[in-house]
């Protein structure tokens, strides 16, 4: 009975005890089957938020405020924090409210969505969060990114290309004497990055990857495990898609091009 309760009643459970859980099951009501990449603005928490695509504005809240993705515990009474994939800026509002005097940077590849940031942040009186629209990568050259006009940027796509402006991260690390959480959200440049950076994690607390694996390109899990290893974090893992039967069902039906996505959550060893 304790099994059958657990699977069954978990999402009624949540709605009761989780009031931004509720609000994710409202906006899925109102908002889900609205035509894509129509531009609306909305309204949640006390905060005003103008999104270019109400279908990613709703996974967005659900991880971010619903699911806390990015809750951390720290001792700093100003945390550093790297938004490295802020878009439009739901993630940078979380944190500003729940770490209310933190110095957060947010990067922003796509420049549209740059934009879209940047007067967020304004109309929400966070401001004084450090917007930086550049992809964050393995080096300052710029790279060829596909632009999608929500939360799908990426170096593998290839339609919709454009050189835009590049920073490497690891250099911005190593400015930094501790980073309390960094964010990599990056659409497939994870990676890349993350190897670029392993021998300059010692001054981070708590990473978040999401992790891309896409279906025609190398699948590196395990050496971005390693990496972690290697600089004393821990780590957590949880799928952020499914597929029923997948030895049979190889293919992610809602993104075919995409046959693994995962969210890692690491945290430095005691």
């Amino acid at each position: 009975m304790k099994v059958f309760i657990e699977h069954t009643l978990f999402g009624i459970y949540q709605f009761f005890i989780n009031s931004n859980y509720r609000r994710f099951i409202w906006y899925s009501i109102i908002y889900g089957s609205k035509k894509r990449f129509v531009a609306r603005t909305i309204h949640f928490n006390n905060l005003k938020i103008y999104t270019p695509d109400t279908l990613s504005f709703i996974w967005q809240y659900k991880e971010i405020f619903a699911d806390e993705n990015y809750k951390f515990q720290t001792n700093s009474l100003t945390p550093v924090i790297y938004d490295c994939g802020a878009n439009i800026g739901i993630s940078c509002l979380y944190f500003s409210k729940n770490y209310s005097k933190s110095k957060i940077k947010a990067f922003e590849a796509d420049p549209n969505i740059a934009k879209v940031l940047r007067a967020n942040l304004e109309k929400n009186n966070c401001a004084d969060i450090e917007v930086i629209d550049k992809a964050v990568w393995i080096n300052n050259d710029g790279i060829e990114i596909s632009l999608e006009g929500a939360d799908g940027a990426s170096i593998y796509s290839k339609v919709n290309v454009t050189k835009v402006p590049s920073v490497r991260l690891k250099d911005l690390i190593e400015n930094e004497n501790k980073i309390d959480m960094l964010k990599i959200d990056i659409e497939g440049a994870e990676y890349e990055v993350l190897k670029d950076c392993k021998n300059s994690l010692s001054k981070v607390e708590n990473i978040f990857i999401e992790y891309h694996s896409f279906a025609n390109s190398s699948q590196n899990l395990s050496e971005i495990l390693q990496i972690l290893e290697a600089s004393n974090f821990r780590y957590f893992i949880k799928p952020v898609t499914d597929r029923a039967v997948p030895f049979i069902n190889r293919v992610n039906k809602s993104n075919p091009s995409m046959d693994l996505q995962l969210n890692i959550y690491a945290y430095k060893n005691a």
